[in-house]
């Protein structure tokens, strides 16, 4: 092969990784978006179901769900077709999210606990939904370019940025008209579903046929991954018997063996989302106080966080600052639980200001940290034990996730909120 086609080859593959890496951001984008919809017209259910601390309460219901279900999934994820899995997880979004619509038109915006246990069904589903998507998505990532991982959980923040952009130039459309809030709120959910619906499209017809994704697919397969048969036969690729490699035949690690091998990763991102979700997002709407900003401060809160965290995650991709020392990784997660004091203390003497630097930086850390462990821990492993340990990582997310929404309710004990 001359200069002149090796030029061309590398354009080609340099392309590929691109689009890829677009298409990858936006299925993270689409993974999150409803269920931060949800939260980001957070101040619209507090206006219908004031009582019922939706914050928590739909947070709470989201995350059992999503716990059991990739839990259940992670121990049987070699047997499981990633295409149909990704593919479910993102059309029950789409229906989950346009239910959510047809709820709020049907009772013409109403109140009451038969309207609000609806929505918490759905919010259920949003559980399931993810635990197959993102579990799904980050193992088939975990075997591809580290890129890849790094867009998709880019998107995941990006999902938070564009919902909290959109949500103050809502409210600030709608503030002074009638129902202001469920004209915004309707809005979102409207948007969240074609999103949705995009996202299927991109899965299931754009990103398998993108040569370079092909290509990993394909490698993964000749190293024993059967998750992949349905991605390659889309993508008109068939892999015989005689295309594995010897290696392949090998037994891969087991699940036990491999978080054995990475409980210190796993352990990592429990620590990074048990403190993230123990303040995020019910105690910026109900502990922070009365300010300056008035209805628009959890709003404002809420958005400098998702900004500072979508940030963050393009960090890791400059290499002389990213941190791969896996201890250092469990220091800096370690530190972060200083910021339990730092907001219990900033809450109740701080002002406003003070506060959204503290929950910036909450955002950045939780961002950088993210990634950095994500797309350092599946190295050194084959395309299969890549898969499974990009489950296993998931499994230990949401489980941070579960535990910090459950510690959140730690900060109204006591304060008569009950």
């Amino acid at each position: 092969m001359n200069t002149e086609d090796s030029s061309i080859v590398l354009s080609t593959r340099l392309e590929g990784k691109f689009k890829a890496m677009v298409v990858c951001f936006f299925l993270g984008l689409g993974s999150l978006v409803s269920w931060n919809s949800m939260l980001t017209i957070g101040d619209y259910y507090y206006v219908l179901f004031p009582r019922y601390h939706p914050a928590r309460v739909l947070t709470l219901v989201y995350q059992p769900f999503a716990l059991i279900t990739i839990a259940t999934l992670a121990c049987y994820e070699a047997k499981i077709d990633t295409r149909k899995r990704n593919l479910f997880g993102y059309v029950l979004f789409c229906l989950s999210t346009f239910g959510l619509l047809i709820i709020d038109i049907a009772t013409s915006g109403k109140g009451g606990l038969g309207n609000y246990i609806g929505i918490c069904v759905f919010v259920a589903a949003f559980g399931v939904a993810d635990a197959f998507v993102q579990g799904g998505m980050v193992g088939d990532l975990a075997f591809m370019c580290p890129e890849f991982m790094q867009s998709f959980f880019a998107g995941l923040a990006a999902s938070g940025a564009l919902t909290s952009s959109m949500r103050l130039i809502t409210k600030a459309a709608f503030d002074k008209t009638n129902n202001g809030l469920r004209k915004g709120a309707m809005l979102f959910l409207a948007i969240s579903t074609l999103f949705e619906f995009i996202c299927i499209f991109l899965y299931a017809l754009v990103f398998g046929k993108l040569p370079i994704v092909k290509h990993f697919r394909k490698k993964a397969a000749t190293e024993g991954s059967k998750t992949v048969t349905s991605d390659l036969v889309a993508a008109g690729i068939q892999i015989s018997d005689s295309d594995t490699v010897e290696d392949a035949k090998h037994a891969r690690l087991s699940n036990k063996e491999l978080l054995r091998q990475n409980i210190d990763y796993a352990l990592d991102l429990y620590l990074i989302y048990v403190l993230t979700l123990s303040i995020f997002p019910g105690f910026l709407y109900e502990n922070t106080g009365t300010h300056q900003l008035g209805s628009w401060y959890a709003v404002v809160l809420i958005a400098m966080y998702n900004v500072w965290d979508l940030i963050a995650r393009y960090i890791p991709l400059i290499e002389c600052i990213r941190l791969e020392s896996r201890k250092g990784l469990t220091i800096a997660c370690l530190s972060r639980l200083l910021f339990i004091p730092c907001f219990y203390f900033t809450a109740k003497y701080g002002d406003q200001g003070w506060m959204i630097v503290l929950i910036s930086l909450l955002g950045l850390t939780n961002g950088y940290l993210t990634v950095c462990v994500l797309t350092v821990a599946p190295k050194g492993y084959k395309a299969p034990e890549q898969n499974a340990l990009g489950n296993l990582l998931v499994v230990f997310l949401l489980a941070g996730i579960f535990s910090g929404v459950a510690l959140d309710w730690l900060w109204i004990i006591g304060n008569g909120t009950f």
